[in-house]
């Protein structure tokens, strides 16, 4: 039973999803705003769980470095490969959007480099790899950073890779044209994973947002949205420039305030919304949901002879027909797929059990987790969540 600060982080998977819903299947002229915004929120939530977990098993007792980071990498890939692999042996069976020639990149999980180097979207089927391959390349390098380096210098570390990442934007105002390198390259979402992984570590140490923060998210996001929705994107290649890094940059401290708040527990009404059953049931197979929802649009344009409704062009035929395909595939493939494997993750701990007592019980960790079931998260200790949270991600 996982607590209230994981079922809303649930809700903001639900909502990011259904932001790149709209974007890619209703938004006029293929608007990516609503679909920029859901996996900049992504992004801050990975930052921000796969952090707290990693430091919440280097505070236990038991914790050592070479079993946490096998679990971390095992349990990843027990969540990430099976239904990503499923979706590429099915593109590549039926050569689906003429992808086959492109397979070997998205396998090895650079998918962002293959756009990026081509300076174009073919096959589009595909372009939604590119954050999953941000994320793949951010789990692969990240849990060393936790798990190795000195704990006093990790926040210095977070706000580092943050400055990083908003300095290689200035990059670009001396390339002239802008080009899909300038979004889909790592340093360019590494602020959003950065922001979330700094959210960790202040929770870590019990400290909340800065007060800045707190007062100031509002207006970052009134700026970010009246510069998106009043501001057209200026001919100019420089003018261009700013215009993008300022859409980039505002949004992170919204984003930040949000998930704090949901990774805390909303209360009130928004706590109530933040749980309404349909609402968890999306964020749970959100994974699914934009795994497979450019598989789905493409298979339902192809059907479009035999659909009443269009599909063939953004609106409401093509986000209820192939929204609904989506849930219900990724409704599927997380009960007969999915879950049972995610159930796996028990044999790979972080933090391995005590050596069992006199009496034949599991140690310490092991007793409060079963102990704990659903209680406070003030009243356990920092690692006693490890495996109920993960398991949801």
């Amino acid at each position: 039973m996982a607590n209230a600060r994981d079922i809303q982080l649930d809700a903001l998977r639900a909502v990011a999803v259904a932001m790149v819903l709209y974007s890619h299947f209703f938004a006029a002229g293929g608007s990516s705003f609503w679909g920029h915004i859901g996996v900049r929120l992504f992004f801050v939530l990975s930052g921000f769980l796969i952090t707290r977990l990693l430091l919440e098993a280097r505070m236990a007792a038991e914790f050592q470095t070479g079993p946490a980071l096998r679990s971390f990498y095992i349990r990843r890939a027990l969540r990430i490969f099976p239904p990503y692999f499923a979706v590429l042996g099915f593109v590549w069976l039926v050569d689906l959007e003429q992808s086959r020639g492109s397979l070997v990149w998205h396998a090895l999980y650079l998918s962002n480099f293959w756009y990026a180097l081509r300076n174009d979207w073919t096959p589009w089927v595909l372009c939604h790899f590119w954050s999953l391959s941000i994320e793949e390349q951010f789990y692969l390098a990240w849990p060393l950073v936790v798990l190795l380096v000195p704990r006093r210098r990790f926040e210095q570390i977070c706000i580092g890779v943050i400055l990083l990442s908003l300095a290689y934007r200035f990059y670009w105002p001396i390339t002239a044209t802008p080009a899909l390198a300038r979004d889909l390259l790592p340093p360019a979402s590494m602020d959003a994973l950065a922001s979330g992984a700094l959210l960790a570590c202040w929770r870590a140490r019990g400290a909340g947002l800065p007060q800045w923060m707190r007062l100031g998210w509002p207006a970052f996001a009134a700026a970010f949205l009246m510069i998106e929705w009043l501001v057209p994107a200026p001919p100019d290649p420089t003018l261009e420039w700013a215009h993008w890094l300022l859409l980039q940059v505002l949004p992170l401290v919204p984003l930040m305030a949000i998930v704090a708040a949901c990774s805390r527990g909303l209360g009130g009404t928004l706590g109530k919304l933040a749980e309404l059953p349909p609402l968890l049931a999306l964020g749970r197979v959100s994974y699914g949901v934009y795994l497979y929802h450019p598989i789905l649009l493409s298979l339902a344009v192809k059907s479009q002879p035999w659909i009443p409704l269009n599909v063939s062009e953004q609106g409401p035929g093509r986000f209820l027909v192939a929204s609904s395909a989506t849930i219900v595939a990724a409704s599927i493939s997380w009960v007969i797929f999915e879950r049972p494997l995610n159930s796996l993750k028990r044999y790979f701990p972080y933090v391995a059990p005590a050596r069992a007592t006199r009496d034949g019980h599991a140690g310490w960790f092991a007793k409060a987790v079963d102990a704990y079931p659903g209680g406070s998260p003030d009243d356990r200790s920092p690692a006693l969540d490890l495996q109920r949270t993960d398991a949801r991600r």
